[in-house]
């Protein structure tokens, strides 16, 4: 049969059986809620990748969710960045997502990575709608920050960077933030280290090398003071909720 045929056939089986794609409305109404940051909506409209409203686009039931996730990815990578996200950044996350789907093996492995990624990307969306209203030289040194995580953070480079004057940059950052420079960098670091402890087998050690810390003893202080445990503690416990949440997936 040609495409045409294959084309009427499908559509008189999913006639005949009521077996129906996503209506569009409710489609377009989850990607726009991850662009808008908006949790509630996300929760609403976001379907499970086994329901059968999506579609079929492999017999390999395994390679059938990892199709859709990717498509799922993709798109909201793309209203993202419609929605402020920066390029860059969307493609990269898009990418991580992407590849630790490449290690997924199991159904109950690619259902969490599949609401992680969407998780993640409402969130930071959520995050950047509350930046709407900051002055440019705020935004601009919260993305340097974002896209300096694995350096040292020293005012004097975005600063310039930015070409204003440092003193200025501090006092219109707090206004405006309600906290620091060096205190909102440290903030991403510690949420951006929080996720690696959980999704990934880097040593405590290496991840405070990777996002610049003076020393791995400093690193743990900051960490406890941020979430009121260590690093080692806060990994034991949160992959002790990756099983639980599996289990229940599974059962």
């Amino acid at each position: 049969m040609d495409k045409e045929q294959i084309l009427s056939y499908k559509l008189f089986l999913q006639q005949e059986y009521a077996n129906y794609h996503l209506p569009y409305d409710s489609e377009m109404g989850f990607y726009n809620a991850v662009r808008d940051g908006n949790f509630p909506e996300v929760k609403k409209h976001m379907k499970p990748l086994t329901s059968h409203e999506l579609g079929k686009l492999s017999t390999n039931p395994i390679r059938n969710l990892k199709y859709h996730l990717i498509i799922t990815i993709a798109m909201i990578t793309r209203f993202c960045i419609e929605g402020g996200m920066q390029a860059e950044a969307a493609y990269t996350l898009s990418d991580i997502y992407i590849q630790q789907l490449d290690h997924c093996n199991e159904i109950e492995e690619i259902t969490l990575l599949h609401q992680e990624a969407v998780y993640d990307f409402t969130e930071r969306m959520q995050k950047i709608r509350k930046c709407v209203g900051l002055s440019r030289n705020v935004i601009k040194t919260s993305e340097y920050i974002y896209n300096h995580l694995n350096q040292k953070i020293v005012l004097d480079d975005i600063s310039k960077e930015l070409k204003v004057n440092k003193s200025y940059l501090c006092e219109l950052f707090k206004k405006e933030t309600g906290i620091t420079v060096f205190q909102y960098a440290t903030k991403l670091k510690i949420e951006a280290a929080q996720k690696m402890l959980i999704y990934t087998e880097y040593a405590s050690a290496d991840i405070s090398n990777y996002f610049a810390f003076s020393s791995h003893s400093h690193f743990i202080n900051i960490f406890k003071k941020h979430t009121g445990s260590t690093p080692n503690e806060y990994r034991k416990l949160h992959y002790q909720q990756y099983l639980d949440n599996t289990n229940k997936i599974s059962s």
